[in-house]
Formats: C-alpha cells, structure tokens, sequence
C-alpha cells in the first residue's frame, strides 16, 4: 500500500527514468500506473518545481493517443507519477519481436501518433523525448503516448545509453543543446515512423559524440526504401522530410505529417487531433467528384417534379387567379392617367411612379368575420378589389427619404414616400379593373388667380370609381383630407353586387376634387396611431427582436475572440461580404427610382453605405460562426471554401447546388400541401410578391435582395445552433431547441396555428438536419428557392401580363439546378459511349 490509497500491484518496467508499476487506486476504484523518479530528481527541489509545471501542462493534454498525466505525488520521501494505466505492450517489445509492422497497420499507428502528438502541441506541450519505448499499444492495437514533458529531466540522470536512452530519439538541435520546438518532436515523429515501417534504426551510434556526429548534417540516413522494396513512395518523402537536419525543411506540423501519408485526410486528422483544420485544409478535403451521373440525372429530375407539383398546388391555393386582374401595369397606368385628366387635373407631370399593393385588412376582415367559411373565389372576383395599383405623379421629381426591406434598400419610392405635400402632386389608387379607389391631390400652395368657388359634381368622381351616386345615401363626412379643402362630402351604402357596406369620403377645392376615399369597416386610417396585431403577433415581434439582439451582440464578441485568436478566416470573410456588397447594389439598382438630381447621387452615397452595413453584418456573423463550424462541422463548408478559394466551378460546389434546389423544392411541397389543408379551413388564398407583378427589374430585384436575405437566414440558423449547442451541451436537445424556437416564431404571427405548427415543424426539422449535414452552400440555395418560389404568381396562361415574370422565375430555378447538374458531373458523361454502338 502506498499514501494509504495505492495498491501496488506489479512492475511494468525501469528504466533511465525510473520504475513503473502498476497499481489499483482505491479512492476512484480504477487502475492506473505509477511511475517513480529517480532519486536524483526526487531530491533535486528545483528539478522538481520545474517537473511540477511540466506535469501541470500535460494534464491539459486530453486524447485517445496519449496517455492521461494525473498527479504528482510523494509518499514515504518517493516522488512518483501518477498517469492512466495502458494494458498492452510498448512499441520496442514489439519491434522486436516482429522487426517491423505489416504496412496498413504502420500507416494506422502513424496517424494515430500524428493525431495525439497534434493534440499535445495543441496546448502547447512537447514532449522531447518520443521514442518506440514511450508509445504503448493498448490490447486494441491503438497506439497511445506517454510520458510527455518527461524529457526535460533527462539531463539530469547520469549514465544515459546513447544506443537505447533518450538522446537516440532527440532531433540535432536539442543534441546540440539549443531549445526544444514543435519542429524538434516532428524529427522524433519522423525516427519512430522509419522503425516502424522499416524495423531499424535510422542512425546506429555506439556513443553519444558518434550520435551528435552524425546529426550535424553531414549524414543522412538510409532511405526506408533501402530496407523494405515495396514502401510507398510517399511514406518515404513524409519520413524523409521529418529527418531534415533544419527545422525549417521539416513538416510545419504533425497534422501536415499526417496529411502526407498515403490516404491521408487531412481534415479527418485534424479532427482526431482536437485541432481547427485551416480554411485550405478544408477545401482540400471531400471528395474531388460531385453525383454519379445517374444519381444528378435523378436530383434534376425531383427538382423538375418538384417543380410542376409546387405549380399545380399553387395554382389551387393562387388568390391572383381567383381575382379578375386581366389588366397589367401598363393599361392600369393609362387609366388612372384618363381618371386625373377627367377630373381637371391637366398640368404636365414631371414624374410618376406606381407600385402595386394588397387591401389585406380586407382580406383579415373576410376571414375573420366570414362564417361558417369565407366563400374566397367569389370575394376575390367581386368587390371590393384586393389587388390595388397605386400610381403617383408630381411636377417635381419623387425622391423617396426611407429605407425598404430587409436590405435597407435607400430611393424604392412607396405610396407614401416621398410624403404627398408638394403643390401638384396626385396619389391615386385603382383596382385591378381600373376603378377608382383612393385619391388625393394637392392644391397650389400660392395661386394669384384662383378659381372662384363652385359647388362640385360628385357624380365624375362615382363613375371613375364604377358606383352610382343614386344608390348611395348622404352622411356626414368623418375622414379629413390632408390636402386644403373648402367643400366636404360623404355617402353610405354598399358594394355593388353584395351587402357589404361601403362609405365614401370626398373633398373638394375651388370646384375641383382634391379627395376621394372608399372606405369599409375594415380600413385603418393611414395617419392614426393604431394597432393591429394579435398578441401572437406581438410576441413572435418581442422574440425576433430579443435573438435579433442575442446574435448581433453574441456574434460581435465571438468575432473578435477569433481574430484575436488567429482562427477567423479573414479571406473568406471578405469574399462573402464582397458578395454581399454586389448583390446589395445590384438591388438598389434594379429598384431605385432614379432621377436627373444630386438626389441620385445621394442615393448612391446611401446605396453605398447601407451595402457596407450589410455586407459588415455577413462579416461579423461569418468570423463569428465559421471558426466553429470549421472546427465542429467542417464537412458543412468544404463546398463553400472551395468557392471562397476561387473553385466556382467544382463538382461540389455543383453538387451543392442542385442538393439545395432539391431540398428547396422539398420545403415547397411541404408547405403547398399545407396550404391545400389550410385551404379546407378557410384560410385567405395565398397572395404572390407584387413586386413579380412589376416586370422584369422589379422581379430580378426581388430575385437578388432574396440572395443576401438567405445567406444572412443561414448564417442565423448555424449562430442559434451554435449557441444553443453551447449552452444545452447536447447536440439532440440543441436540435429540438433550434426546431421549437423558430417553429414558435413562425407560427406566433399565423392564423391557422394547429395547421401551421406542423408544417413548421417538418420545415424545420429538415433545416435542422440540413444544417450539419448539406452544410452551408445547400442551405442557402434551399433557403433561396423556398423564399423565392413561393411568391411566384403561378399561371398557365401564357397571354396572361404577369406570366413572363412568373416564367422567368420559375426557369431560372431549372436553369440553376441544370447548372449544378452539369458542374457536379465534373466532365463526366451521362452514359457511355458504346451504350449505342
């Protein structure tokens, strides 16, 4: 018994180092081994403090390849080692039993020696002292290094064998008494690799001058393919370069070693080695090839299918084709521009805009008030109109002051931006039939010779809007207009052809018609203070602003943590956020609203900056993340680093692709059949993206802002799943924590929640599985299709006016998943060549 805790068991072994024996620790109930100093160093005090730092180091060293230090202890005056207790054989006995090891099983213990001696330079621990004696083979075969930090006594212990001690193994500048590096361990790596392949020695001295002699560079050693025939020329290169009498011409370190071997991964390595492989590594890594040219064929073909089912689907649930909207933009334009002419309004307008929008508090009213179900084919082609076309003109030019979207877009002129208070202006609202909706028209602020006051007739005014003036009765007016007014009208009534109750509003000045408002008991004022949204609605707000908060302050600390630390990937940073960049300005000008003004120019300047804050925030959340995806799911990103390194072109990177419009496609049928469930409940039709009912810039901006808004949403997603890996500990409750927080926040804002809590359930399920396994690429293709796809205003019909844009979107996804069909096959063909012949 020893320290009344030790039970010693049996000698494993002596050396220049002392004894090893075996022993039961009675405290933990487990074996360990415990290794004696010898009494030179027992009774050396400063030989033990600096023995003591050594061993507190090489306790931080935790790896399947190394033997676990615990303590330092002292018993009855013996000082001795306590460290995990390897059941097996060291690397001497066996070489010289057998000479040397089988080849497969040589490159084996070579890259486990390369994966343990990675992890210990890892926390900055050497090891200056391994040899075939300090590497045990557990009864696993699985190679396992001890005694790290062991090495520093050795100069302290007299007698020492050249041919079997220490200075055997040590590289020619710690022979020559110079400091001990990470280099230094590579050449012991690399004189322990040629015994093992070979079963010599590389060097044979008899005495320690003879052996400082032949390293001091005027002798190389035999090459290992002088001993064995068959080797593997690279086997020979890696164990050759570790034996460079420079440190600088050895590997930069033991994952490069490992690297080089035959078969080597790279990534795998540093993985085993508890190491982040650099952004090289990873792209270096994976496989050279993309699909099997059946298995793309296959993949084209679902996003096809995919594809007409999302159609079919959305052409059921479509309220666009339940509308009577046969009129396009252009035709719209012509009539509001005969509604202003009719009512007085001559003057020559220096510019003009128009957008579409959605009356969707009538849309919220029908559904809601509608019972037992809204009848939707029949209030979508009736009145009033959902779709509505806003067109604006100004004798001045319109310079918008607001940002729009989610990529802050400066100069998207709105109905309301610029604000309607120059003199001239005019904002006027159709129908989808051309029929008068909302107007309002600004006075001349100074008018030398204004009209004498007239009374006006109203009856113009209910014949641009399509109602009979004789069905309405008159009320007392309650809307103000914003614009000067010296006569006011209102009227009550109904819709034509239903029993919904319509109220008009009107205003006049000088005898001409500066307002016009139908008005429902679902419109909301748009200059009130006024709240809408459900308490769901409100929370789902208050949870995207909290991780809103959570990821931005979260991903600044952690990006500075990394590039302080040297990990962040500065390169792939900046091409990311170049990207970004682009594609932001490319928004802007695809939507801005340009104008013959400085106003332009100042667009440009905020255009500028606002692509610099986004593209920063892609910045920051990609130092943030990718270190720890690096080191976590490095196979998430070897399509991406690729990219980043300028291989736009790799079969991969294709593959990638047309995995991601699958998975798209995947996401867009799990929602269409969730609308064909929420249709049966009475749910309000799906309503396409207005801005795809604007034409060809309007739909590819939608195209390019979707682009930025998906790479940020998967960087999100890593960053939640990131954190909640940190902070549960447990990748699985990570997992399910990642699904329930963003299927709450989605469903929070729905109607319909018993339906919508399991399409997002399954969407999110998938994303989840998605984001570790088709890794970053993929992800945001996914992302990109779903978003964009779903908003497609779906038609058959080819003389339609929106069909083109609708067309061209729904190809551009085709054409996409074709081109990650043909770069995943790498130039290989779909059949062979004699398959006719």
């Amino acid at each position: 018994m020893l320290a009344s805790r030790y039970r010693i068991v049996a000698l494993l072994g002596r050396g220049g180092m002392g004894e090893v024996y075996r022993a039961d620790d009675l405290t933990l109930g487990q074996p360990v081994a415990l290794k004696f100093l010898p009494e030179e160093v027992a009774t050396d005090q400063a030989a033990l403090d600096r023995f003591r730092n050594e061993v507190r180091t090489a306790r931080r060293v935790s790896h399947t390849n190394v033997c676990r230090v615990y303590d330092l202890g002292e018993a009855e005056g013996h000082s001795f080692l306590s460290m995990e207790y390897i059941d097996g054989e060291d690397l001497t006995g066996l070489l010289r039993r057998i000479g040397r090891l089988p080849g497969d099983k040589a490159l084996e213990i070579a890259r486990q020696l390369c994966a343990g001696l990675a992890a210990a330079h890892r926390e900055g621990v050497l090891h200056r002292d391994l040899k075939p004696a300090n590497v045990m083979l557990d009864g696993r075969g699985r190679a396992v290094m001890t005694d790290f930090g062991l090495a520093s006594l050795a100069e302290r212990i007299e007698g020492y064998d050249a041919r079997s001690g220490t200075p055997a193994y040590m590289a020619p500048e710690q022979l020559a008494g110079r400091e001990a590096t990470v280099k230094s361990d590579i050449y012991s790596l690399g004189l322990v690799l040629y015994e093992i392949f070979t079963g010599k020695r590389a060097f044979e001295a008899e005495t320690l001058a003879e052996l400082v002699k032949l390293r001091s560079g005027k002798s190389t050693p035999s090459n290992p393919s002088t001993w064995v025939k068959d080797l593997d020329p690279a086997v020979e290169r890696v164990i050759m370069r570790c034996l460079e009498a420079e440190p600088a011409n050895r590997p930069a370190s033991a994952l490069a070693v490992a690297a080089a071997l035959p078969g080597g991964d790279p990534l795998a390595a540093a993985l085993a080695a508890g190491e982040t492989p650099s952004p090289q590594m990873v792209a270096a890594a994976g496989e050279t090839e993309g699909i099997a040219p059946g298995g793309a064929a296959a993949g084209l073909g679902f996003v096809i299918a995919g594809l007409a089912v999302v159609t079919y689907i959305g052409l059921q649930v479509s309220g666009l084709r339940m509308m009577n909207a046969s009129l396009s933009p252009d035709v719209l334009t012509v009539k509001a521009q005969e509604i202003i002419r009719s009512l007085g309004y001559t003057d020559p307008a220096i510019d003009h805009a128009a957008l579409f929008y959605y009356n969707t508090d009538f849309t919220d009213y029908v559904h809601d008030r509608d019972r037992p179900r809204p009848d939707w084919p029949k209030v979508l082609a009736g009145q009033p109109q959902v779709l509505i076309y806003g067109y604006r003109q100004s004798p001045v030019y319109l310079e918008p002051d607001h940002f729009q979207w989610d990529t802050i877009t400066p100069g998207v002129v709105q109905f309301d931006d610029p604000p309607a208070i120059q003199s001239g202006m005019i904002n006027l609202k159709v129908d989808a039939q051309g029929r008068l909706v909302y107007l309002q028209a600004i006075p001349k602020e100074v008018d030398p010779n204004p009209p004498p006051a007239s009374p006006l007739d109203w009856k113009p005014l209910f014949a641009a809007a399509g109602l009979d003036l004789s069905q309405f009765r008159p009320a007392e007016p309650q809307w103000l207009s914003l614009a000067a007014f010296d006569a006011r009208a209102a009227w009550t009534g109904n819709y034509p052809g239903t029993d919904r109750p319509l109220r008009v509003e009107a205003a006049a000045w000088r005898g001409r018609a500066v307002f016009f408002h139908e008005v429902g008991p679902w419109t909301t004022p748009d200059h009130t203070e006024h709240s809408t949204t459900t308490h769901g609605q409100h929370a789902s707000m208050i949870l995207s602003i909290v991780l809103a908060m959570l990821i931005l302050a979260a991903g600044a600390w952690l990006a500075r943590r990394n590039y302080a630390k040297g990990k962040a990937d500065l390169h792939g940073a900046f091409r990311l956020a170049t990207a970004g960049f682009v594609i932001e300005m490319a928004v802007w000008v695809c939507c801005n609203h340009f104008v013959p003004t400085l106003s332009t120019l100042g667009n440009f300047g905020l255009a500028l900056s606002t692509s610099l804050l986004v593209s920063a925030a892609l910045w920051i959340l990609y130092l943030a993340l990718e270190p720890y995806v690096r080191r976590h799911w490095p196979h998430a990103i070897i399509s991406w680093s690729r990219v980043a390194a300028g291989r736009v072109r790799d079969p991969l990177v294709g593959r990638d692709v047309l995995w991601g419009v699958m998975l798209g496609m995947l996401w867009n049928m799990v929602i269409s059949v969730g609308f064909l469930f929420l249709k049966r409940e009475g749910a309000t039709p799906q309503l396409p993206s207005t801005s795809l009912l604007l034409g060809g810039t309007q739909a590819l901006g939608v195209w390019l802002r979707n682009i930025v808004s998906c790479i940020s949403g998967t960087l999100q997603f890593f960053f939640v799943l990131f954190l909640l890996r940190v902070i549960l500990r447990n990748k699985w409750l990570a997992a399910a924590a990642f699904v329930a927080t963003f299927t709450a926040l989605n469903t929070l804002q729905r109607d319909h929640p018993q339906i919508w809590v399991w399409i997002w359930l399954v969407v999110f399920s998938i994303a989840a599985f998605g984001v570790t396994r088709f890794g970053l690429i993929t992800l945001t293709v996914a992302i990109f299709t779903a978003n964009v796809v779903l908003n497609v205003p779906f038609t058959l019909d080819f003389s339609a006016w929106y069909a083109p844009a609708s067309f061209a979107v729904l190809l551009s996804f085709v054409a996409l998943a074709a081109w990650g069909f043909y770069t995943s096959l790498g130039g290989r063909k779909l059949w062979k060549e004699d398959l006719f012949e």
